[in-house]
């Protein structure tokens, strides 16, 4: 069935929209770019089409402060910060390739809403730590302003910190204003070979927990097996810290150092997840990452393919049905599982976000409500239970 698709041109027109979807038990699905679009429940919600709210609103290199219309493409952002040697330091990146669509769709307004983080959240902070403020129109259909821009504000909330994963179900961003960082001049990326998840795990914490500054580690399984640590920074002090870690890990085995575009190949697989381009669902699970191995163990007996972010942290895994075990496995290490990507069948009984506990449910179901009491924005994307009364 083919969703109506409504593009308001300005924030009255958007008022308009939502105010009158509010009070006539309307359903609006909010969209930029639809990179994620296949994440969560077929649903038949009209589709808010905020395309008209892009462009580059204020950059002040100086100040390390970006203001943009939250349609903006997240790709020309990067380019622009690019510029001045600045970067997006929670590391976005599109999703469009983990559904076999080109990059290049996803918008900073839904990177924010979905909470995207690459692999330098690591070292870095994820989006929500930088997300200074933003301009937006609630399911009630008032237009207000969050975080560093405050001209109205509801008390009680750390808006700009509700906002970043809330998935489009409170508000419908029209401007955002985030933090940029200065970014390294260079990088090298070392990697250890053939250790096994536990090897590996002992050896990205170690690598952590030294004053080598490590930017990103992850474990790819291979074939080859990879463990890969990244260093950003200055020359001279990454000759040095790398000094640090051919001692910290020398009993992990001898680092190797990969070539520039070695280096840009396996961190972009993270990114477009390729090791596990197959046609079985594709899950993320995040837990501790002492708690990774414990987790990869229950799976592994189950035929999933996996591979380790964020030093273990983050696990991407396809794997065949099974979602009640993947679910078990990362309730039991104290994570959450989500599905990314799975058939429209499966979709549409299993639930894209991790089930909370009764009371997390209904705390979360009063939050979204203050924002979007008529429930303007629940379009059944991730199959929630009943509001709480």
């Amino acid at each position: 069935m083919t969703q109506a698709r409504i593009r308001p041109s300005s924030v009255d027109e958007l008022i308009e929209i939502i105010a009158d979807a509010a009070a006539g038990g309307g359903k609006l699905e909010i969209v930029g770019g639809c990179s994620k679009a296949d994440i969560g429940a077929p649903r038949e919600a009209a589709l808010l089409d905020m395309s008209a709210f892009a462009g580059i609103v204020d950059y002040d290199p100086a100040e390390l402060v970006l203001t943009v219309g939250a349609a903006t493409p997240l790709s020309e952002i990067q380019a622009l910060v690019a510029q001045s040697g600045q970067m997006l330091a929670f590391d976005p990146f599109d999703h469009g390739p983990l559904f076999g669509k080109p990059a290049g769709a996803a918008t900073l307004g839904g990177v924010i809403g979905a909470g995207v983080s690459g692999s330098a959240r690591l070292s870095r902070g994820a989006a929500r730590d930088h997300l200074l403020g933003f301009q937006g129109v609630s399911g009630r259909g008032e237009a207000f302003v969050g975080g560093a821009k405050v001209v109205k504000n509801v008390t009680g909330y750390d808006l700009p910190k509700i906002m970043t994963g809330s998935w489009g179900r409170m508000v419908a961003l029209t401007e955002v204003t985030v933090k940029v960082l200065p970014r390294g001049r260079e990088s090298l990326t070392l990697v250890l070979d053939g250790l096994d998840p536990i090897r590996a795990q002992a050896a990205m914490a170690r690598a952590m927990g030294s004053q080598a500054d490590v930017a990103a580690a992850a474990h790819l399984p291979g074939p080859p097996t990879l463990t890969a640590l990244r260093l950003d920074g200055f020359g001279p002090s990454i000759a040095a810290r790398r000094a640090m870690l051919d001692l910290t890990l020398a009993e992990a085995g001898a680092l190797r150092a990969l070539s520039g575009g070695e280096a840009d190949a396996l961190w972009n697989s993270l990114r477009t997840l390729d090791p596990l381009a197959d046609s079985r669902p594709l899950w993320r699970i995040n837990t501790a990452p002492s708690q990774a191995n414990a987790v990869i163990a229950a799976l592994e007996m189950l035929d999933a393919r996996w591979l380790m972010d964020w030093a273990g942290g983050l696990i991407w895994l396809t794997l065949d049905g099974n979602a009640a075990a993947i679910r078990a496995a990362a309730a039991a290490a104290g994570g959450h599982a989500t599905l990314v990507r799975a058939p429209e069948a499966l979709r549409a009984t299993v639930p894209a976000l991790h089930p909370q506990s009764p009371g997390v449910m209904a705390l979360e179901s009063r939050v979204r409500r203050a924002f979007d009491p008529a429930g303007v924005f629940e379009t059944g994307r991730f199959l929630d239970a009943p509001d709480a009364d």
